[in-house]
């Protein structure tokens, strides 16, 4: 199945922005207040985005971030994990030295005691020693049932190592470069997944971002010839986060776009109309994280793809 019903997510304790990832996540930026407010700010908007999640259906696992290690950005755990429909968990090689500290073994004794079936990990972490990353889903974006992967290149992303992840779990990759313009200059934007949503029929893109035409070219064709409906988003929306999108399972088998209340805000009515054309779409606001954070609704959400044992 291309979308789930669980969804993990880390309540943060010590969020603030991350100077260590605004290096090349042209997304962040500073806010007024002490690290204190901003955390507590955070909480709330957290708080309220899984109570509008679970008001649909949605299984949420919740699990609270310790105070030590310092981990700012562990609110985005689909960075450092995804898991897998075989009983696979993907471990990932982080950017960010502060980051890689996010990752918790006891997390996965968490799921097991909810009844998931873990049978293996596959661990590329390794690969920070060599300053070669890939961070999870949001380096990645699965289309489940055509056993595709696509990967828009970044420091966060390499492309060897996509390749590896590729083979591992027999995917075919669809591999090109987005940019956003910084400045006056065109650089290439940190994830994926800020540039593009992949749903069950549908998919969300910014296709200016894709500055080479045959890299464009091929990237529709992909999503064409496996049926996706194509919505088109501006370089201007991305920046409100409207390609940071997940879509979602609820109550009765419902599914759900979900994002934040900027991105919604964002889209015209046309593009409203072309993704309600597929499902419903709910939203929350998520300001402070967006702001500091660099990343939004789809980054703090981890698919549980796992078996149920």
């Amino acid at each position: 199945m291309q979308v789930t019903n669980t969804i993990l997510m880390i309540r943060p304790v010590n969020f603030r922005m991350n100077e260590q990832t605004a290096v090349n996540n042209y997304f962040q930026e500073e806010i007024d207040g002490s690290s204190t407010a901003i955390n507590q700010k955070a909480q709330e908007e957290f708080d309220s985005f899984v109570e509008v999640l679970r008001a649909k259906g949605v299984n949420v696992i919740v699990i609270d971030d310790t105070k030590e290690p310092d981990t700012p950005d562990s609110i985005f755990p689909n960075n450092w994990v995804s898991f897998h429909s075989s009983g696979t968990v993907a471990v990932y090689p982080m950017f960010a030295e502060n980051r890689r500290s996010e990752r918790r073994e006891d997390i996965f004794d968490i799921l097991e005691n909810k009844g998931f079936d873990i049978k293996d990990i596959v661990d590329y972490t390794s690969a920070e020693e060599e300053g070669v990353f890939l961070e999870g889903t949001g380096s990645i974006l699965k289309d489940r049932v055509h056993q595709k992967a696509y990967c828009a290149l970044s420091e966060r992303a390499h492309e060897e190592l996509f390749i590896e992840f590729c083979e591992d779990f027999d995917c075919f990759p669809v591999i090109f470069t987005a940019n956003q313009t910084v400045n006056g200059e065109r650089k290439p934007i940190y994830h994926t997944n800020v540039m593009m949503a992949m749903a069950e029929t549908f998919a969300v893109i910014c296709l200016d971002t894709i500055d080479d035409k045959k890299e464009r070219k091929n990237v529709i064709s992909h999503l064409k010839k496996d049926d996706k409906e194509v919505i088109s988003i501006t370089e201007k929306q991305m920046h409100s986060f409207a390609g940071n999108m997940l879509q979602v399972i609820g109550a009765d088998d419902k599914r759900y776009m979900v994002m934040s209340s900027a991105a919604y805000h964002s889209l015209r009515d046309d593009q409203i109309k072309a993704i309600e054309k597929h499902c419903k779409i709910i939203h929350s606001s998520l300001e402070t994280i967006e702001t500091c954070g660099g990343g939004s609704a789809r980054c703090m959400m981890a698919e549980v793809f796992l078996p149920k044992s």
